[in-house]
């Protein structure tokens, strides 16, 4: 018997500066990320695209600004946010649609570590991004479908939640206690702060942000002083510093104070590998006892109480903790008394859960369980779920009164 190939899950760190590429499977001990130089722990790949000169010969990263350099090629530069704003841009007096321009540059990026996709199913192609919005993801759903791979297979994390996904992938130990990520970067010094509630089942993780701005004299004192404010209270038992402003021998007396009981670790891909493992729980593939609350997850759980085969039972609509913009729930019942829906409505952090009714006025008066609904529930944002009913009548016998019941549920 032919065994199976392991799927691939691949994370892309992706912003206007560089992308990193890292990729996982179920047999490795860690995500591991692509260089672009044999050997080098260089991972950072300019998000740089560059066009040869009379031919459709294109490059990447910095063989891409070599070629410019050389005037050999002509290039683009802030890739995602020209195909973010749907930017035309002319190379060689020929109009390119930057969506289309970037969907080149991570074909190009995927095919660096080639010999992992033969023969094998991507199992999800996640991408970091510092925030996430609608654009973003109509975006990123259309390269996913340029790139020959479905919807389903495509995940957006933000930064945060990729920091959620790695730190609770690491022993216990590590994050025995709050856990702690500074990112420092051109952008200036911001601080996650990761919290487990361990009283709930599943266990609900929350992240706290601090913005801290540049480091402008002593760095080394300043920075002293932003971990004194971030930790005031807490009990961290890890620490994980990114970005290029770490860079350097510039950490004397903050360094000592980070490493005081705690363990610390430095490095840049933390995003993409997170990103990896992101793709795995949200792909089924491993146990997954936590679920996160952050700006993109859902702050509430929705049910519909249901008879099914004479077996009373909850129905779940949308869960707390999926991303709202990913989220969708539908279902179609058969009205069993009063012409009114109940919604069962519960936070993830509580065992009480309340009831929303909504009335389905002026429907057809009917013979009882002749009428079948169609309940569908869109998420508008992290806290807000639109509900529809639809009248769908009962097949032959009941003709539907294409009536429709909206209601916006707000948490």
């Amino acid at each position: 018997m032919e065994q199976r190939m392991e799927d691939v899950y691949y994370g892309i760190d992706i912003n206007d500066r560089y992308t990193m590429l890292s990729f996982y499977q179920k047999h490795m001990d860690e995500p591991e990320t692509v260089s672009t130089v044999m050997g080098s722990e260089n991972y950072q790949i300019p998000t740089y695209l560059a066009k040869k000169k009379g031919v459709g010969q294109w490059f990447i990263g910095n063989e891409a600004r070599t070629q410019v350099k050389m005037q050999q090629a002509t290039g683009v530069d802030q890739l995602l946010s020209k195909a973010l704003s749907r930017e035309e841009v002319y190379i060689e007096q020929e109009r390119y649609d930057a969506r289309e321009l970037l969907v080149i540059f991570l074909k190009k990026l995927l095919g660096i570590p080639g010999y992992f996709m033969a023969g094998r199913t991507v199992g999800k192609l996640v991408f970091a991004l510092e925030k996430l919005d609608q654009v973003s993801l109509e975006l990123f759903t259309m390269v996913t479908n340029r790139l020959g791979l479905d919807a389903n297979q495509l995940v957006l994390l933000d930064y945060r939640e990729c920091f959620y996904y790695y730190a609770l992938n690491q022993s216990p130990q590590i994050f025995l206690h709050d856990v702690a990520l500074f990112d420092y970067s051109a952008s200036g010094l911001k601080h996650y702060l990761l919290e487990r509630n361990t009283h709930t089942i599943p266990q609900v993780v929350t992240m706290h942000q601090g913005n801290h701005g540049s480091l402008l004299d002593n760095r080394d004192l300043e920075f002293d002083a932003v971990i004194d404010r971030a930790f005031a209270g807490r009990n961290v038992s890890a620490v994980y510093l990114i970005g290029d402003g770490f860079d350097g021998d510039w950490m004397k007396r903050s360094l000592q104070k980070l490493c005081r009981g705690r363990r610390v670790f430095a490095g840049k891909n933390l995003y993409s590998k997170g990103a990896c493992y992101g793709g795995l729980v949200k792909n089924g593939e491993k146990d997954w006892p936590f679920v996160y609350m952050g700006d993109n997850e859902l702050k509430v759980n929705i049910f519909l109480k249901v008879l099914d085969q004479d077996n009373t039972r909850f129905f779940s609509l949308v869960s707390a903790g999926e991303s709202w913009y990913e989220s969708r729930g539908e279902c179609e019942v058969i009205l069993d008394g009063t012409p009114e829906i109940e919604f069962w409505v519960q936070r993830p952090d509580s065992r009480e859960a309340h009831v929303e009714v909504l009335e389905l006025t002026d429907l057809p008066k009917r013979q009882n369980r002749t009428t079948r609904l169609r309940i569908t529930a869109v998420p508008l944002s992290d806290r807000e779920i639109s509900l529809q009913i639809r009248d769908l009548g009962f097949g032959e016998i009941v003709a539907s009164s294409n009536q429709t019941w909206e209601h916006v549920l707000k948490v």
